[in-house]
């Protein structure tokens, strides 16, 4: 990523949204960071052997849910193939925000040539999107790739994640979070609340500027007395997935076997997901892009900002030996250098935990060869189980297993 110049944070307080107090940071001009706007606006093959593009237009977007068994594809590509999409966060075009991104990040020093073009599109469309029952996200997409087939499974390797722009977004809402009816601590919502009025949900939002800090990029986080927080970023999507096997409209937020929002921010560079293909074509999105987050995701939203990402699609077929686990697969999957990565999901979190000791168990057994005692025997005493986020109605919880545990040459299958 490009150096940003001129990342100034103003010591002056802006109160958003009535009694939510932020840190305005203004980013004047930030003329050495390179906004990524749209390379086009259309899904094209890109040049020189580059893969293929996504654009996150009005024509291959959803906004708050996810395709279906009857969606239609914004692009074919063959398996194998690498595909960058221009992702869009949500933050600064919902309701509660005014749904204008100029005007919206204008109150954080922002200029309109730093919004992207994109977002403001999309805010401005007549895209349908219920502020109350759908999700928030902004999902593009989707892609089918050629061949897939229900009950293979669709390996995505993250091989890009680049910030368009230099500054992203925490939010709490009211009714929602780790801590419903506690935060904002404010007295909520009130009458006439509304895109007209969005400072009567009472919703709170921080604003933080990207920066570029010995080499290190970083969100700059203030708090009321001016003390600033440096927040390490490790950019992912908490949402990509495939189609979800319904005629129905599937709502954006909660994940499921298909993938969706897992909110799992291990996903960054280096890592691979593994998803259970529902629908022929698989489909594959991408959405709710994040800077860093937090295992837990308590606040409810992470630090968002939108991404340009770089995926590799692949087709598994039952008994490929890259298969974590033998086809037809329960759950997602996900791998980094690191670790192997059974996830377990549930909207009761003590049965997601349950969900995800299961995945360890098999996985060892069936990938690694250890019978399953023993698996449960190492599961208590060398895997972390990581709670991914508690806030999309589906919890995640994650089994962390090391890789080099097993690197002595002690798997005898």
């Amino acid at each position: 990523m490009e150096k940003v110049v001129g990342l100034r944070i103003a010591r002056r307080a802006v109160l958003v949204c009535a009694a939510a107090w932020m840190f305005a940071a203004p980013v004047s001009h930030a003329r050495d960071f390179k906004i990524l706007q749209p390379l086009g606006d259309k899904p094209m093959r890109l040049k020189q052997g580059a893969g293929y593009y996504v654009p996150s237009t009005v024509e291959t977007v959803r906004w708050g849910s996810l395709p279906n068994a009857e969606a239609k594809p914004v692009l074919a590509v063959p398996s194998g193939s690498v595909v960058t999409f221009d992702s869009v966060s949500h933050e600064g075009i919902l309701e509660d925000q005014g749904k204008d991104p100029v005007k919206y990040f204008s109150q954080f020093g922002i200029q309109p040539e730093q919004v992207l073009k994109d977002a403001q599109a999309i805010a401005a469309s007549s895209l349908d999107h219920d502020f109350v029952k759908d999700g928030p996200h902004i999902v593009t997409g989707p892609v089918e790739i050629q061949g897939a087939k229900a009950g293979d499974v669709l390996k995505v390797e993250m091989i890009a994640l680049k910030p368009r722009v230099p500054y992203g977004v925490i939010s709490n809402r009211h009714g929602k979070g780790a801590l419903p009816g506690e935060f904002p601590e404010n007295k909520g919502p009130e009458a006439g609340a509304d895109t007209a009025h969005p400072e009567l949900y009472r919703n709170v939002f921080t604003f933080c500027p990207i920066k570029e800090i010995g080499g290190k990029w970083y969100g700059i986080l203030k708090d009321k007395n001016g003390r600033e927080t440096r927040i390490p970023l490790r950019p992912f999507h908490g949402t990509m997935g495939v189609a979800v096997n319904t005629k129905e409209k599937p709502n954006s937020i909660p994940p499921g076997e298909y993938a969706g929002n897992l909110d799992i921010n291990d996903l960054t560079v280096g890592a691979t997901l593994y998803i259970p293909v529902q629908v022929d074509g698989a489909m594959f999105y991408a959405a709710d892009p994040h800077f860093v987050q937090g295992d837990g995701e308590v606040a409810l939203t992470a630090l968002e900002g939108s991404l340009r990402s770089t995926f590799r699609l692949t087709v598994l077929k039952a008994g490929d030996p890259a298969l974590p686990m033998k086809a037809p697969m329960k759950n997602p999957f996900a791998e980094t250098p690191q670790y192997w990565i059974p996830i377990g999901l549930n909207a009761d979190l003590n049965e997601a935990m349950k969900d995800a000791t299961r995945q360890t168990i098999q996985f060892l057994n069936e990938k690694l060869g250890m019978d399953r005692a023993s698996a449960m025997a190492y599961a208590s005493a060398a895997v972390d189980f990581q709670v991914t986020q508690v806030v999309d109605r589906v919890k995640g919880v994650n089994g962390m297993i090391r890789k080099s545990d097993f690197a002595a040459g002690g798997n005898k299958k």
